[in-house]
């Protein structure tokens, strides 16, 4: 990893509720788009821009009767978008999130802006019920049948009744990012399921060519499928050279195949990487002109850069530790590739800045720490397969 809702069928507050219910189902479409039902199960972090809704529908406010609707949710991600709406064209709008994975709703109507965030944190990776109803002036979001987080907005202008259409749109927005109180990233490694919208039954129009499945069982962690990886500069990681970096790495390496990290900077030669080997059973690991060949029966690896040498330690066990010569020495451009140049979980850095070789990583990485910090895949620059707060398990 992450909107508006604006008229309901005769008042603002009715708007309100009615974009933030159907939403979760869809982001228009014309000219051949497919459709999808209300109640399908879809993949939040599909391909696309970050901001841009999946799926996204529009419907007559005159034919909204309902002022209820409920959806499950499952993620690991702390942030990310669920469902916008709108009406008037994008005037006021709602946007229901998550940060820090408690549920956040912003709102939008007139002169006002509200937000407001409460409840339990729902990225557990469990399937969470969400319903969200009007009883006006009052939005009210409730989590599993009890937790309750009610927005409300009084307006001292006079109700209007409202026309038109009232936009939805499931994961992404269509107003200004701009716009919203709180900043967030959009992207969520999530499903929704069950979508049971305002009772209308009209189809959702999918802005892709299929959706992406949801895994029945899903575990902690960053997932690569083969197809691309993760880029960092190595700027943002603190070094000291006297200090040295501390990479860690935890996951089944015995069902990795490919590239699991490495770090290059432009103009000098590949200062590191660690390659599995889902045939031969093993993790190659190269420094500079070093190579070595380790069995991929661990689990955890720690991976310790100095200024004269790199350790390798495997399980936590000291009696299971490599030790190679590095540094200024054996790699003149040691110091300067940490502090200009980039680090790619899941590929290998090749010769051109954007290149990296074949090799991508095909695995699940249950956790990847530099410097003692987990690393957010989110904030990288990374091909959209790649999950980057859950597995399938």
């Amino acid at each position: 990893m992450r909107w508006r809702m604006p008229g309901f069928c005769k008042t603002m507050a009715g708007g309100v509720l009615l974009s933030l219910s159907l939403a979760l189902l869809g982001w228009g479409a014309e000219g051949g788009k497919k459709e999808v039902s209300g109640g399908a199960t879809v993949y939040l972090g599909q391909d696309r821009d970050i901001w841009r809704p999946l799926m996204h529908t529009a419907v007559n406010l005159n034919e909204i009767r309902s002022i209820k609707s409920s959806f499950y949710l499952r993620t690991f991600d702390p942030e990310g978008t669920v469902f916008y709406g709108d009406t008037k064209n994008g005037q006021d709008w709602f946007i229901l999130s998550l940060k820090d994975g408690i549920p956040l709703m912003q709102i939008s109507r007139g002169e006002s802006l509200v937000s407001v965030a409460g409840g339990p944190k729902l990225n557990d990776g469990k399937w969470h019920l969400l319903e969200v109803s009007n009883q006006e002036p009052f939005v009210i979001l409730e989590v599993d049948g009890s937790n309750r987080m009610v927005v409300g907005m009084q307006s001292k202008q006079t109700m209007e009744i409202l026309s038109g259409e009232l936009r939805l749109a499931l994961g992404g927005i269509l107003m200004d990012k701009e716009q919203m109180f709180v900043q967030l990233e959009p992207h969520m490694d999530g499903c929704v399921r069950g979508g049971s919208w305002l009772n209308l039954s009209i189809p959702w129009e999918l802005e892709a060519e299929e959706l992406w499945p949801c895994h029945q069982n899903i575990q902690p962690g960053s997932y690569f499928p083969g197809s691309g990886f993760a880029v960092f500069n190595t700027s943002v990681f603190p070094f000291e050279a006297d200090l040295g970096v501390k990479v860690e790495l935890r996951g089944d390496f015995s069902e990795m195949d490919g590239t699991i990290f490495s770090i290059k900077a432009s103009g000098q030669k590949l200062l590191f990487a660690l390659v599995a080997n889902n045939n031969t059973k093993e993790i190659t690991l190269t420094v500079g002109e070093e190579k070595v060949s380790m069995k991929d029966t661990f689990k955890a690896m720690v991976i310790i850069f100095q200024t004269d040498s790199l350790r390798v330690l495997r399980d936590g066990d000291e009696s299971n530790t490599t030790t190679l010569p590095i540094g200024p020495v054996s790699h003149p451009g040691y110091l300067t590739t940490w502090k200009e140049g980039r680090l790619a979980v899941g590929g290998l850095l090749g010769e051109e800045e954007d290149d990296a070789g074949s090799q991508f990583l095909t695995g699940c990485l249950e956790k990847i720490q530099v410097q003692g910090r987990d690393l957010d895949l989110d904030l990288a620059v990374k091909h959209m397969s790649i999950s980057s707060y859950s597995c399938p398990a």
